[in-house]
């Protein structure tokens, strides 16, 4: 069973208390980490909370309390420090969007079971497994960027940071029993690395299932009617699927109304019909005026390096059923299209793709030279 802190948690939402906190955190060896965000609130995510656990006291951060959290970043980059997370990813993601903040010194429990070959990942199947402790999901959906905070929702958050001090060191233990802990941290620090956010050219109307189903006419009014909606989104601050739904707008310009009754019959409400409806017939009018909408296309690879891929996916695929893990965890998508873009690969082009893998590179460098020559 894991330690975890007996004390309630202490609630930052003041400059004066971070200062007053940061001296003994900055101390610690490891501290456990999660973020909680409003994706499905607002129209521009951000995080709305930070829990930071250690080994005896939870602290649940108050960033939209606190205006100024750069002090913070002193904290997640400092390589003496070990952060826990579990799936980091997303919120890596969110700190270093609203914050530039970087992480040098990461231990992903969700990588760790990955890599142990574990087939329920989420944290609440580790901690059942190996603790028997249940965790309540209630608050999974809930609006974090509300306040107050209601002390269930704080409970709840402190709970998914408490526990993986405990998880941690489990799941360590069967790495270094399994001789992976070399993996584990080349995963962990490719993991601590995240990529500047990159824009999506892709047009609004492209990004709706169905779309290809679609006349050129009514593709034009789909686009006008997705970008009227990214207005309203971002003016109300709520995610586009909360103003109009896709499927919905997909009916609308099929049907390419002209009243009100007819938006109504391809599956607006009267809310949306009276909040929303004069836009939209608006929208499809003015795009009678626009030309014809051309979609961004995907890159398309040559033969050679379409069969070079599948013999590369097939081979990782194989060696992962063997293993009895995910094929990606042999060999991670990072190093797809470098090692078959090079139709002449040598064995000095492989070492440089796979210098941040030397676990992957001595154990599967020769295979994949022979099965790409």
């Amino acid at each position: 069973m894991p330690n975890t802190p007996a004390l309630p948690p202490i609630i930052i939402d003041t400059p004066e208390k971070l200062d007053a906190v940061l001296p003994a955190l900055l101390k610690e060896e490891s501290l456990a980490v999660d973020t909680e965000a409003n994706s499905m609130y607002a129209f521009h995510e951000r995080v709305c909370l930070i829990q930071i656990s250690t080994q005896t006291q939870d602290l649940i951060i108050d960033p939209l309390a606190i205006n100024d959290l750069s002090r913070l970043g002193t904290l997640f980059c400092d390589p003496k420090i070990e952060v826990i997370f579990h799936a980091s990813e997303y919120d890596l993601m969110g700190l270093q969007r609203d914050y530039a903040f970087s992480v040098n010194n990461l231990f992903d429990t969700m990588i760790a079971a990955r890599l142990l070959g574990y087939k329920q990942i989420g944290l609440a199947n580790l901690l059942k497994d190996k603790f028997d402790i249940t965790l309540n999901k209630n608050y999974q959906r809930a609006d974090w960027g509300a306040r107050p905070l209601s002390a269930e929702m704080i409970a709840y958050a402190a709970e998914d940071t408490r526990h993986l001090f405990g998880l941690r060191n489990c799941l360590r233990a069967e790495l270094m029993e399994k001789d992976l802990w070399q993996l584990a941290r080349e995963d962990f620090r490719r993991a601590s690395y995240i990529s500047p956010a990159e824009n999506n050219h892709r047009p609004c109307w492209q990004k709706v299932m169905g779309k290809n189903e679609l006349t050129e006419r009514q593709q034009i009014i789909l686009n006008a009617l997705c970008a009227s909606r990214e207005r309203i989104a971002e003016k109300l601050d709520r995610p586009v699927f909360k103003v109009v739904e896709d499927s919905v707008l997909l009916r609308i310009s099929q049907a390419e109304p002209e009243s009100m009754d007819e938006l109504r019959e391809c599956g607006l409400t009267e809310k949306q019909a009276h909040r929303f409806g004069k836009t939209m017939l608006k929208a499809i009018l003015e795009s009678k005026k626009l030309p014809p909408v051309v979609a961004v296309s995907n890159h398309r690879h040559p033969g050679w390096y379409l069969k070079r891929m599948e013999k590369l996916k097939t081979w990782r695929k194989e060696k992962g059923e063997g293993l009895g893990l995910e094929s990606d965890i042999v060999l991670p998508k990072v190093y797809l299209h470098p090692l078959v873009e090079d139709r002449a690969l040598s064995a000095e082009a492989l070492t440089r793709i796979l210098a941040d893998s030397p676990y992957r590179l001595e154990r599967y460098g020769e295979e994949i030279l022979e099965l790409l020559k």
